[in-house]
């Protein structure tokens, strides 16, 4: 594509004032790099993966509602983590951390376990015991 016509459609990415670089043919034929603000069917997908991800928390809140979860799913949902990555934050063994996101076993961490986990989610140990959910 020429660099005169990357797509420069309303996406997240624009809303955000950010650019995304892709690589496009110039005037000499030659590739080098342009910006875009996004197209259309990138925003399709970008949309699609947050209301998936939505949902998702939405069920992880109604599970620490009912007591099942424990509010570290919560944070580590909202920060977009996983076992793998919250384990390597927190120094604890992946097991360990799946062990903590039951409800059961959260009430029952230590306080300078449950240091780690709000350090780690950037919020006060408060927040982490009781999130505004």
């Amino acid at each position: 594509m020429k660099k005169e016509e990357v797509p420069q459609d309303e996406s997240g990415l624009s809303r955000a004032n950010i650019k995304e670089v892709v690589y496009a043919v110039d005037n000499d034929g030659k590739y080098g790099k342009a910006l875009s603000s996004g197209w259309e069917a990138k925003t399709i997908a970008l949309n699609e993966s947050l209301e998936l991800i939505e949902e998702q928390l939405q069920e992880t809140i109604k599970k620490i509602k009912q007591g099942v979860l424990s509010p570290i799913a919560y944070y580590m949902e909202l920060q977009r983590m996983d076992v793998v990555v919250l384990s390597g934050y927190v120094g604890l063994w992946q097991w360990r951390v799946k062990r903590h996101l039951k409800a059961k076993t959260f009430n029952k961490l230590s306080e300078k376990t449950l240091k780690k986990y709000a350090e780690a989610f950037e919020i006060s140990l408060e927040e982490l015991k009781n999130p505004k959910i």
